[in-house]
């Protein structure tokens, strides 16, 4: 919004963003500038071809927004000709709605062109101007005179006065749906009435300079196709406002997938097939999740970039072991559609994992053969985060097993773990325990520790790539520090190190992806911290049993102490 005293300035010069190049150079690009009063009339042109803002040819039918072209001043003439135009003061009605076009072509090639829009408001008073920005910038990518949006993702705004802007009395946010009038070639907006309603449930900062509107605004009004955003400045004399137009990105269409076989073991290979999927902006990847009876905790298990990839399972539900599927179909725009697969059948492969807890006990040798330590050693994250976590998986619940058999042999359970926040009262018996009880929860206990120290080693030097990248590494090492009382020193060093390094990796990249995807990961990041602080603080309050490889390892004479009582270092005299 503008007074009709102001001077308008346009800066595509300034503001536009070459995707190619580390900085936008404004002298490559020839700039042309296009103007129509918005609502009743088109662009004015001259049969057919768009007349320009300063053209004086007249269009009988589309009238020229200025009534004079003495009103516009084209800057930066020499350095980068027509970057910027100004519309002074005064050459535009007050109380009408105009549309800027900026035509962009690259001087060198004329085949690397860009459009950009802007709708301005002019009036009698003299308002500031507001600068109005989607948080994360890459979700909001231009399309025409409206902004993409994708109904899966919330939108995160900002909004910035710009000038002296004393006297501020309020912000407010305003949310309209669109229609278009095809016959006026313009958008109908009308106010959405629910905002009040959804205040602090789908809105949050509606006063305040930034403003979120979760997907749910989006996924259950599917029927509405445009949306305008509309922050209001009220200052003491003035009100001044702005806002961005999104029209929905389309998720994929078209396809299907599938799962085969539909029985399994954890060391199965399914394949996963997902045809025909179609995007206009073009698919990103594929991702499959996992969980048993609870959707709500379902695990990534991998991400493919091709519609036809392999997995290794995670087990099903004890009772029946079904385990249920959602593959999600993502677009270059981070658009994603979820599709339900066919639940599989899948069970513990024990003759494997037995197999691994053997050749750990024998030689480097033996160990170096195993099937499951070569694929770990491949070092493929989707390989090794599936592995890991089918493992791990079954290990929490023979952990919890052997907890329990313990506690209802009589061993105190404050003695033996530390259990998580709202978990059910443990009831031990009281009578006396034996200590053959003691010396089998033991035994057991550290041949998982030591197996699951073993594995941890092959999440150390994984590529932290993209948000899936991290999404995937931090739900396998969630599952790996789960069972607090069997992880050692060296494990709980690793864990501790990769949790931080993916934590500063998401961090950098948190304004560059979809906050649903960034919130997922530091769920499992903040579960991977808090396993690792509890396990570390277990044997210091003597809640859990100190494991035998730390004690080993703590006892280990060092490879370069000296032992030869005759050397003369050894004579401390």
């Amino acid at each position: 919004t503008r007074g009709s005293q102001q001077d308008l300035q346009l800066d595509p010069g300034a503001y536009s963003v070459d995707p190619d190049q580390d900085s936008f150079d404004a002298s490559k690009w020839k700039y042309e500038y296009y103007c129509r009063i918005y609502g009743p009339y088109n662009f004015p042109n001259f049969q057919g071809i768009l007349l320009t803002i300063e053209n004086s040819k007249t269009d009988p039918y589309n009238p020229s927004c200025l009534s004079n072209q003495s009103g516009l001043i084209f800057g930066n003439l020499t350095a980068s000709p027509n970057s910027s135009l100004t519309v002074v003061g005064g050459s535009l009605q007050s109380n009408e709605m105009y549309q800027f076009m900026v035509y962009m072509e690259n001087r060198k090639n004329s085949s690397i062109q860009a459009t950009g829009y802007v709708l301005v408001t002019v009036d009698d008073t003299h308002p500031q101007l507001i600068v109005i920005g989607c948080v994360i910038s890459i979700l909001c990518v231009p399309n025409l005179e409206y902004q993409f949006v994708n109904p899966t993702t919330q939108v995160a705004l900002f909004a910035l006065c710009v000038g002296t802007c004393t006297n501020l009395q309020n912000i407010k946010w305003n949310i309209y749906q669109g229609s278009d009038n095809s016959s006026s070639n313009y958008t109908e907006w009308t106010l959405f009435n629910n905002t009040i309603l959804y205040e602090n449930i789908w809105f949050f900062g509606k006063n305040t300079s930034n403003f979120t509107a979760a997907n749910q605004l989006f996924l259950n009004n599917p029927q509405i196709n445009l949306w305008r955003f509309e922050v209001v400045y009220t200052f003491l004399s003035v009100t001044s406002t702005s806002a961005l137009n999104f029209i929905i990105n389309q998720p994929p269409y078209n396809g299907s997938c599938s799962i085969n076989p539909m029985n399994g073991t954890t060391t199965t290979l399914f394949t996963i097939t997902c045809p025909n999927w179609y995007d206009e902006d073009g698919i990103k990847d594929y991702s499959l999740y996992a969980w048993t009876t609870d959707a709500s905790q379902k695990l990534m298990i991998a991400y493919s970039s091709v519609s036809y990839f392999q997995v290794r399972l995670p087990s099903g539900d004890n009772e029946t072991s079904l385990l249920n599927i959602v593959i999600s179909i993502r677009d270059i725009l981070d658009c994603v559609v979820e599709v339900n697969m066919s639940s599989v059948h899948v069970i513990v492969d024990y003759i494997t994992t037995n197999d691994l807890l053997t050749s750990l006990q024998s030689s480097s040798s033996v160990l170096t053969n195993n099937l499951i330590v070569q694929l770990l050693s491949g070092g493929n994250q989707n390989i090794v985060g599936q592995i890991i976590t089918a493992i791990s998986q079954q290990f929490n619940q023979m952990n919890t097993e052997n907890i329990d058999q313990a506690i209802s042999s009589g061993i105190p359970a404050a003695t033996i773990l530390v259990s998580s926040l709202g978990s059910s009262s443990l009831q031990g018996n009281s009578t006396s325990f034996n200590d053959s009880a003691l010396t089998e929860y033991n035994k057991i206990l550290n041949a998982q520790a030591n197996l699951r120290d073993y594995l941890m080693t092959f999440t150390t030097n994984l590529l932290i790539t993209t948000s899936n990248s991290i999404k995937l590494q931090s739900s396998t090492l969630a599952q790996i520090t789960q069972s607090t009382n069997q992880l050692t020193r060296a494990a709980l060093s690793i864990a501790s190190n990769r949790c931080y390094q993916l934590s500063l990796a998401l961090s950098s990249m948190a304004t560059q992806i979809p906050y649903e995807d960034a919130q997922v990961a530091a769920n499992q990041l903040i579960q991977c911290a808090s396993n690792v602080l509890t396990a570390v603080n277990g044997p210091l309050q003597e809640r859990t049993s100190t494991l035998d490889l730390d004690f080993s390892r703590a006892n280990m004479i060092s490879t370069d102490y000296d032992t030869d009582l005759e050397s003369p270092w050894s004579n401390t005299s």
